[in-house]
């Protein structure tokens, strides 16, 4: 008997010890950085010129690289990932056009390649866990070593990278990360960064636990939906050195938590070091809460591992519930109601920290698009990081999941598949596409066959969702697609293409903006990289302008819906413009998320808010006497006009349109009426303001977690004596924050403004630089101790402007 106590309390403690193992570490501080060199490997630190280098022997003593413990990195610099090293290099006119003018890529070979260290502790305790690491994206052709002992290399900058380090562990000792990342090529036509740009981090499992990525949830759905069928495929890995037997059950956990369906456990016999797929489990639920963009519901699969009755693993998979149908008579439909895609492309940078945006920034990115009835996203032309997924998925954004490249090689397909394994669970994702206007291959045969392997390849992935790729106008890989994507009206003729083939299912992959510089209304030869709205310089020429594109598709009940190029101004490719310009400006908002006029357009016709937009601003000094247009997009029925006192006339707003009136300019008043059904409900005035005398700073909250990730957006407007916004103040800002906080990086949306706006080093407290057309915007990171932060900002004459903000 007591024999019998003693062997039960001893698995008593052996299954508490199982339990809760797994875990998922942030490893987002207490990194070194330093340059290394593309073109000499002596300046490169010398890695690969050893007599026993990295591909010779699996790890030599006699090394003295980045990748040794003992190396000295004394005067390396402490940095914090994500990280883009480009955001702290110049611009050089000769640099590359795509990439915004950086000094970086082929022609720098000294400032393109990066080296990042770091050293962590992993406890005694985890001997017998699987240890592994993993990097959402580094930018690129990224070697990653771990207790000197090479791990492998990523070419794209875009995949998402795992290293099982397990057997490579110092267990209850240091153990040094080393990362060697080169940006030498492009993978892409527009700004990509640099280095360890998405999030990294350090994951542990026991030896048999589900894989990374290793749940496919999915549902089965039928009108009414008043049930669903859950269907939830498992991987599995056993990492041990024996064959075990293990035991996997799911339960189904509502937003609060609440189980509210689960299924019968699979037992699965897994060899020595083999991963296997289990068998399709099943749940079944009544009364689905549905998630849309009206209304994100989330559930969580709760996905149990045991071995020997022990739980050695929970793995949680965040799942919606959606019915997603392209349609060739419909269009789009979500959960059996069609639904028009009001969809932009993004690119994935940000004024001041280049394409390593911080979690908050990119909610805080949707949540503008959002304000102007945005509810679809384009991830061009790569796969997104993973937390703009997960924040997606919170707000009801609809995806296209975007490869970065078409082809059906080793490594292509191995991309592809990496990307579908990754981000199949998220209800937000509605399409995948597999690729971007490939002109060498839109009119060949050999396009159409790859497209059609590409289709299959993703179906067998992923069977509840179609495929697409983007078409420039080409006539034969479109054959090869699920959902047509047709980029630009303007270069396919799309209702001929429809009639001719009735049975398409047809989304506008991308529709031009016609957008250019915020709030700059006349050419200016002093300023050659500004750029005037094609909207209004160009309006005779249709094809040009915002409005042809939502006009051609919300008019089709087939079509899909369309993305507009771009949600955000971009870093790189400023076509048609070139140097000093460095950023394209087609977005609806600019390189900080400052709306332009455009974005009212849009906002008028994708909600149902009241909206009245008059422009130009009235601060038109040098133009006194000359004829302008003033322009109204307006979701009113009519708007009425008066400038200086003068009625100009009321008019009748056409649908997805805009009114304009002609109006000779003298410093003064402008006054815009809306009307409803006949009666007053808007009015909106503008008008000619002092010099700027007092900066005002806003913040986008006024608390933040203490966590060295949260951050604070705040924006910057220029005031005059009366409290008017001046929208033509340039005055340089000077920030100065005092707390447990950094400015991680400044903005104005000056497409053409070849300052710095990243610091050089963290943490940073002092940053200047320049308002633009009246608007600037601090970005503010806070650190780990519960703090009260000051931002104060000061101009040459100006009042200060000061702001508080709580960490905690």
């Amino acid at each position: 008997m007591r024999k019998l106590i003693v062997v039960m309390a001893w698995m008593a403690i052996a299954c508490m010890n199982a339990q809760n193992v797994r875990e998922t570490i942030r490893l987002d501080d207490g990194w070194k950085f330093a340059f290394g060199n593309a073109a000499d490997p002596k300046k490169d630190f010398g890695c690969g010129t050893e007599y026993f280098n990295y591909l010779t022997k699996a790890n030599s003593i006699h090394n003295e690289g980045p990748y040794v413990a003992n190396f000295n990195d004394s005067t390396w610099q402490e940095v914090k990932v994500p990280h883009d090293w480009v955001t702290i290099l110049p611009y050089a006119d000769v640099a590359s056009h795509s990439h915004g003018y950086k000094t970086v890529g082929y022609k720098y070979p000294e400032t393109s390649v990066g080296w990042y260290r770091k050293t962590i502790n992993i406890p005694a305790g985890d001997l017998g866990k699987h240890i592994a690491l993993k990097f959402d994206g580094i930018f690129r052709n990224a070697r990653v070593w771990f207790n000197g002992f090479y791990m492998g290399t990523e070419p794209s900058g875009y995949a998402t990278q795992v290293y099982d380090v397990t057997e490579y562990v110092n267990y209850g000792g240091d153990n040094l990360i080393c990362v060697r990342a080169d940006a030498t090529l492009e993978e892409g036509w527009f700004y990509e960064g640099a280095g360890i740009y998405r999030d990294a981090w350090l994951l542990k499992s026991a030896a048999v636990s589900v894989a990374p990525f290793g749940t496919f949830v999915y549902a089965d759905l039928k009108q009414p939906y008043d049930k669903a069928t859950i269907h939830v495929e498992t991987e599995v890995n056993n990492h041990s050195l024996t064959t075990q037997q293990c035991e996997v059950s799911h339960r189904l956990l509502d937003a609060d938590g609440r189980e509210v369906a689960k299924s019968e456990p699979s037992t699965v016999t897994l060899k020595a070091k083999q991963t296997l797929n289990t068998q399709l489990l099943t749940l079944n639920l009544s009364a689905p809460h549905l998630w849309s963009p009206a209304d994100p519901y989330l559930y969580k699969v709760e996905t149990t591992v045991k071995v020997d009755g022990c739980v050695t693993d929970v793995y949680e998979t965040t799942t919606g519930i959606r019915d997603v149908e392209f349609d060739a008579d419909r269009g789009f439909l979500l959960n059996g109601q069609p639904l028009k895609l009001k969809g932009v492309n993004m690119h994935q940078d940000h004024a001041g920290v280049g394409a390593a945006i911080p979690d908050a920034l990119q909610a805080w990115r949707i949540k503008q698009l959002k304000k102007m009835g945005c509810n679809a996203y384009r991830a061009s032309h790569n796969p997104m990081t993973p937390t703009l997924l997960d924040i997606c998925d919170r707000e009801g954004i609809l995806v296209i999941d975007e490869n970065r490249l078409t082809g059906i090689n080793e490594e292509h397909l191995r991309l592809l598949e990496r990307m579908i394994k990754r981000d199949r669970n998220h209800p937000s994702v509605i399409l995948w596409s597999n690729g971007n206007e490939e002109w060498g291959m839109e009119n060949t045969i050999q396009g159409t066959r790859i497209a059609a392997a590409m289709r299959e390849y993703t179906h067998l992935l992923d069977p509840t969702r179609h495929s697409t790729i983007a078409n420039a106008g080409g006539r034969e890989m479109v054959k090869g697609l699920d959902v047509v994507g047709f980029n630009y009206i303007v270069q396919n003729d799309v209702d001929n293409q429809k009639k001719n083939n009735p049975t398409w299912k047809i989304v506008g992959t991308e529709e031009t903006t016609g957008c250019g510089t915020r709030g700059w209304y006349f050419k200016d030869e002093k300023y050659p990289g500004r750029m005037v709205s094609l909207n209004r310089t160009m309006e005779q020429n249709y094809e040009n302008i915002i409005e042809r594109g939502w006009k051609f598709y919300d008019e089709r009940p087939w079509a899909a819906g369309l993305f507009y190029w771009t949600g955000f101004d971009y870093r790189g490719e400023p076509n048609p413009l070139s140097y000093p310009a460095h950023d394209s400006e087609f977005g609806i908002l600019d390189y900080c998320g400052f709306p332009k006029d455009e974005a009212y357009y849009l906002k008028s016709w994708w909600t149902d808010e009241p909206v009245l937009h008059i422009f130009p601003h009235w601060n038109l000094q040098g133009h006194e006497g000359e004829e302008v247009e003033v322009w109204a997009y307006s979701n009113c029925d009519e708007v009425e006009l008066t400038v200086n006192g003068k009625k100009l006339g009321r008019q009748p707003m056409p649908r997805n349109g805009h009114l304009k009136w002609k109006a000779v300019y003298q410093p003064g008043r402008v006054e815009a009426i809306g009307y409803k059904n006949g009666k007053r409900i808007l009015t909106k005035t503008i008008e000619t303001t002092k010099a700027a005398t007092k900066v005002v700073l806003k913040a986008d909250r006024q608390q933040i977690a203490a966590d060295g990730q949260d951050m604070a957006i705040v924006n910057i407007e220029l005031h005059d004596q009366k409290g008017r916004f001046v929208p033509n103040a340039c005055p340089v800002l000077t920030f100065c924050l005092e707390g447990d906080a950094s400015i991680i990086g400044c903005g104005n949306g000056d497409p053409s403004y070849l300052g710095s706006d990243h610091p050089d080093k963290q943490p940073c407290h002092t940053f200047s630089i320049p308002a633009f057309n009246g608007r600037a915007q601090v970005l503010i990171q806070s650190g780990k101790l519960p703090s009260t932060v000051t931002l104060k900002c000061t101009a040459d004459g100006l009042k200060y402007g000061l702001l508080t903000i709580t960490t905690k």
